[in-house]
């Protein structure tokens, strides 16, 4: 990895600045170490990648919601374009195996398990810095980073109906969908806030096909971890009142069937 950059001191400030040569090929035996807590991004150390970005586990839940929990005490590198690899150097380490593409421009080590912290990273990689607290990451896309749902084409994103959403629609990659959110319907992981297991699982009943909702409906059920039940789940799709959609998501929960011992049949 040594060949791949130099840092020169450049700051107007005084302080370290690193710039990247251009890019080369990289050996076929390079292995991508992990940046640890500590490390400064300032100048290329000794075992460090600099351009990753760190999530530390467990991270906090916002708003007293349950969720899942956090990766335990070790720490997982996401690698992003930055200062050090770019985008097309990233993309060719993950041709040659060094890297696994996690979602968009997010990339991990080979051998880490993706958790839901650092799916949540990589989908905020994917949202402008200015919107990011404005926006939550719902339907669909939070049962991805859950683990229960097939990475999506789209982020599908909330935004609270007391703000404006005019601004953001103009956003590529991204769905809207305006929308009122409780105290207790929103946690944060990984730089972005994202539907709790709970209220991912209503929105998924009501606002989603039969097809994708009673897989990703059954994967939500079936985590522990997740604090979603059937019984909540029926009583919160009960207290919705557009009828229509009500309608079709207590089919789609008939369609569940949970067996017997299954923690989702708990009430």
């Amino acid at each position: 990895m040594r060949g791949l950059f130099r840092a020169r001191v450049t700051g107007n400030d005084g302080g370290m600045a690193v710039r990247p040569r251009a890019p080369t090929t990289v050996p076929a035996n390079t292995t991508v170490p992990a940046i640890t807590a500590g490390t400064e991004n300032t100048a290329p150390q000794a075992n460090t990648a600099p351009s990753a970005t760190t999530v530390l586990g467990p991270p906090g839940l916002g708003h007293g919601a349950p969720g899942p929990p956090g990766p335990g005490p070790e720490h997982c590198a996401l690698y992003s374009p930055g200062a050090m690899f770019s985008w097309p150097e990233l993309q060719a380490m993950a041709s040659d195996g060094l890297l696994t593409q996690l979602y968009q421009r997010g990339y991990l080590p080979p051998g880490v398990v993706a958790s839901p912290q650092l799916r949540a990273r990589a989908a905020s990689l994917a949202v402008a810095p200015a919107i990011r607290q404005r926006v939550v990451a719902g339907r669909m896309t939070a049962a991805w980073i859950y683990g229960c749902a097939a990475e999506p084409d789209r982020l599908a994103l909330l935004v609270d109906a007391n703000r404006r959403i005019s601004s953001l629609r103009s956003m590529r990659g991204c769905t809207f969908h305006e929308v009122r959110l409780g105290p207790l319907d929103v946690v944060s992981m990984g730089g972005l806030m994202v539907s709790s297991p709970l209220r991912t699982a209503v929105d998924v009943a009501l606002h989603v096909e039969q097809e994708r909702a009673v897989p990703a409906l059954r994967a939500l059920l079936a985590r522990p971890e997740l604090g979603v039940r059937l019984r909540l789940l029926r009583l919160a799709i009960d207290a919705s009142p557009r009828l229509p959609y009500k309608r079709a998501a207590l089919a789609k929960l008939a369609a569940i069937r949970p067996r017997p011992g299954d923690p989702a049949a708990a009430g």
